[in-house]
């Protein structure tokens, strides 16, 4: 995820910095609206221009578990840590 991403989700999310963002993911508490605004901000920082609507209508293989794997994968790139990993 680009520097760009992480300051849109420390605004959505209402995080005051990136150690606040990093300590919210590894808690393991991921809304469906966290894992919407996590991937549409993955996918523009790759360069695709997809907006947070666009991305809730996305069907992931796998279902909702395919979902919350892109979810993991982002937050492992950008972390390296995993939802529910102990700091």
């Amino acid at each position: 995820m680009t520097l760009g991403g992480l300051a849109e989700l420390e605004h959505v999310l209402g995080a005051d910095d990136l150690l606040a963002l990093a300590e919210r993911f590894e808690q393991g508490r991921i809304s469906s609206r966290d894992a919407i605004r996590m991937i549409a901000a993955g996918l523009r920082g790759g360069g695709h221009d997809f907006d947070e609507d666009a991305v809730a209508k996305m069907k992931a293989d796998g279902g909702v578990a395919g979902a919350i794997d892109i979810v993991a994968r982002l937050l492992t790139a950008t972390f390296d840590v995993r939802p529910g990993d102990a700091a």
